[in-house]
C-alpha cells in the first residue's frame, strides 16, 4: 500500500482540485479521477492507503466502488471516506454500509477533511498491524 497517497474520486473538477490542495498541505499525495471506472482502475494500480469519494458519478457510483475496494484483496484495507450533499441518515447508513469507512456531507472544511482522513487511516493501519486488534 503506498503509504501516503489518496486517490479523490468526484466527477466536479474544482472539488477535486479543493481536496487535492488540501490533503497535499497535510502532507499528503493525491491522485484524482472524474467518475468510478477511472478511480477503480487507479485504485488497483496505484494502492493509496485512502480513497475519498462522491456517491454520485457517471460510470460507477461512490457506492458501488466502496463495494469494488472491499471486495478486492489487494485494496480492501484502504481507509475510504465518503463524501456528498446528501447528508441524510439514510444516505450516511448507506454509505457506511457498501464499505465507507467514514462519511462527511458538503460542504466541509479543510480542517475536518484531514481530521478525518488521518483518524481514519490511523484505524485501518491499526487493524492492519499484527499487534493491533483484528
Amino acid at each position: 500500500m503506498n503509504q501516503n497517497l489518496i486517490l479523490i474520486a468526484d466527477d466536479d473538477s474544482d472539488v477535486r482540485d479543493l481536496l487535492s490542495v488540501t490533503l497535499e498541505s497535510a502532507g499528503y499525495r493525491t491522485l484524482g479521477a472524474k467518475d468510478g471506472n477511472t478511480a477503480a482502475r487507479i485504485l488497483t494500480v496505484a494502492k493509496p492507503v485512502g480513497m475519498i469519494t462522491d456517491v454520485r458519478m457517471p460510470s460507477m457510483n461512490g457506492m458501488e466502488l466502496c463495494r469494488l475496494a472491499r471486495n478486492t484483496p489487494a485494496i480492501r484495507n484502504i481507509a475510504i471516506l465518503m463524501v456528498s450533499g446528501n447528508s441524510h441518515t439514510y444516505d450516511v447508513d448507506a454509505g457506511l454500509g457498501a464499505g465507507a469507512d467514514g462519511y462527511l456531507p458538503k460542504p466541509l472544511t479543510p480542517r475536518e477533511l484531514v481530521t478525518q482522513m488521518q483518524s481514519l487511516i490511523s484505524k485501518r493501519h491499526l487493524a492492519m498491524t499484527p499487534d493491533g486488534p483484528s
